[in-house]
């Protein structure tokens, strides 16, 4: 995890290339049937990195399988207040956003609805409040059929 976090860092203060080159090295130690909690985290972060929203569904989509199957007392070996459901509203926004980038609002609007499915899990804090905006926008940008990168959306070319 340390070397993710290094990796994400990385990339948060616009070292985009070197975080990728990071991340999918780490990707190949850790491999498509590693420790789950490693592959969401880091699968999850990796797709923030690419404009391309193809290239970050394939992130986004190894992040989901991989929350599937994470469970709490894994998660909790890392942090004790972890619990996996509250990873969903996120990966399913994230997934909403890349559709809709790629125009399939269909399932797009599917993911959406997935995402809404699990607000309850998010907490009243800065981060429920960032991801609970984030599918606002993501949900108003499907009815406006847009595929424009959302100016608040993380990674190189977003917040």
């Amino acid at each position: 995890m340390a070397d993710i976090t290094a990796a994400v860092t990385l990339g948060r203060a616009g070292e985009t290339d070197t975080a990728r080159l990071l991340l999918g090295e780490l990707w190949e130690r850790i491999g498509p049937v590693g420790d789950a909690l490693h592959r969401c985290t880091l699968a999850h972060y990796l797709a923030d990195l690419y404009d391309d929203p193809a290239e970050a569904l394939v992130w986004d989509v190894r992040a989901l399988d991989a929350a599937k199957a994470l469970t709490d007392d894994r998660a909790q070996r890392y942090h004790d207040s972890l619990r996996v459901a509250g990873f969903f509203p996120s990966l399913h926004l994230n997934l909403a956003d890349d559709f809709r980038r790629l125009g399939s609002f269909t399932v797009a609007r599917d993911h959406l609805t997935a995402a809404r499915d699990q607000e309850h899990t998010l907490g009243n804090d800065e981060y429920g409040a960032l991801i609970r905006q984030a599918i606002s926008e993501v949900e108003e940008a499907i009815e406006r059929r847009s595929t424009t990168r959302r100016a608040t959306a993380p990674g190189p070319g977003g917040r």
